[in-house]
Order: structure tokens, then C-alpha cells, then sequence
């Protein structure tokens, strides 16, 4: 994986966003196994807040950030130029309108459609450049203690990058710093535990078993907290 040379604004901005994350959740990082170095990885997570991205990626080091694109709600980010500027100079975000449907990944390229029609071939691109992604799988936000039911985004993907690391991560108490609804944030200690590298998708493995394995290892480390 080649280091990328990180702008001026783009430094500072992001050390200032990582010590404002920190200071708002207190977030404490535990690792149940080494994280992956140098290798494309999906990092998924449970969905509670708009700063769930934000944590994962500021418990990153320095030189992970740099390759890793979080996967968010395009209506949010896109919202106001501070939220664009973030999420596209800072986080290289890769933007998914809501309700947008998810389509397999395409097999061979494609010439003249816009690459943001189909999340999945955005998303296909930045693992296919040696990047990493933070993903959501449940596409919206819950109430913090149920996790719900997978999309299929996290399967397509899987299948189609066997070699990419699937890298699950429970996320605490990110539903009362920022609730659902509230522009207020509320400091509040919070922990962002990443697991044991999951198992990609089985050649003959069902969608949906695939899906229910994936979640039930994200309850398994809410059980275990």
C-alpha cells in the first residue's frame, strides 16, 4: 500500500477532528485481535449516530486514514459546504443517496454511466485501489441496542473481494452522545471494540446466512461488553 502525501489543510483538519472526536465520546478503542496492516479491509459496525463513521476512523492510526473511506448518507454530508468539505477533503467519503437500490457489482467495466449510479461499483473501487471502507450494514440508524437486519451490500462485496478483511466493530453509548434526531451533542463515554477478522463470504454460502452470521458476531460483542 502506497503512503499518501496528505495536504496542508487536510493534516491539520484532521488531527483537529480526531482531538474534537476524542474529547466529545471519551472514545476508548479495545482491540480483540491485531487489526490488519497494509491489506484492504472492511470495517463494519453497528448504527446509531451521524458520528459513528467519525469514531471508527479516529481510532485509526494516522496512516490507516489515509486509505480508509467511510460509507454515509449522502442527504447529510452533502447538506452544508462545512459537511461536504469534510466528507469529501477529509474523509474521502464515498455518499449513498437513501432508498437508492443496491445493485450486484458489476462484473466488467462499464464505459458511459456515472460511477455514483451504482453504490456498489464505488464502493468496488475503492477496494479494488488497495482502500479500505467503513460500512454500516443495517443502511440506517437503530435505537443502539438492537442491531437490525443486514442489507446486502456487505455480501456482494464480500463475494467479490474474498482477499478483503472483514473487520467487525461494536460501537457504545454513540446513540446518547448524538440520538437520533438531536443537533445536541451530549459528552459521553464511549467505546469502539474491534473484533476478530470475520470469515468472508463462502463460495456456496447463502446471501442470507452470510448476512446472519456477519450480524450475530456484531450481538455476540454487544452480549460480551
Amino acid at each position: 500500500m502506497t503512503r499518501k502525501k496528505m495536504s496542508p489543510d487536510k493534516k491539520v483538519v484532521s488531527a483537529l477532528l480526531v482531538s474534537v472526536c476524542r474529547f466529545l465520546t471519551g472514545i476508548r478503542a479495545k482491540q480483540n485481535a491485531p487489526l490488519p496492516e497494509g491489506k484492504p479491509c472492511i470495517y463494519y459496525a453497528n448504527h446509531s449516530s451521524h458520528l459513528d463513521g467519525l469514531v471508527i476512523w479516529s481510532c485509526l492510526t494516522g496512516e490507516a486514514r489515509e486509505h480508509v473511506h467511510p460509507v454515509a448518507a449522502q442527504d447529510y454530508w452533502d447538506k452544508t459546504k462545512f459537511r461536504r468539505y469534510i466528507a469529501q477533503r477529509i474523509f474521502g467519503a464515498v455518499l449513498i443517496a437513501r432508498g437508492k437500490k443496491i445493485e450486484p457489482v458489476n462484473e466488467t467495466e462499464h464505459s458511459d454511466s456515472p460511477p455514483a449510479e451504482n453504490p456498489l461499483d464505488v464502493m468496488q473501487k475503492v477496494l479494488s485501489s488497495g482502500d479500505s471502507l467503513i460500512l454500516f450494514p443495517e443502511g440506517t440508524r437503530g435505537d443502539g441496542e438492537q442491531i437490525q437486519d443486514f442489507k446486502a451490500g456487505l455480501w456482494h462485496l464480500s463475494r467479490h473481494n474474498p482477499d478483503v478483511v472483514l473487520v467487525p466493530v461494536y460501537l457504545e453509548n454513540l446513540n446518547r452522545v448524538l440520538p437520533k434526531g438531536s443537533r445536541v451533542v451530549v459528552p459521553i463515554i464511549c467505546t469502539a471494540t474491534f473484533g476478530a477478522p470475520v470469515e468472508p463470504a463462502g463460495e456456496h454460502e447463502e446471501k442470507a446466512d452470510f448476512l446472519l452470521r456477519t450480524r450475530r458476531v456484531l450481538e455476540a460483542m454487544h452480549h460480551e461488553r
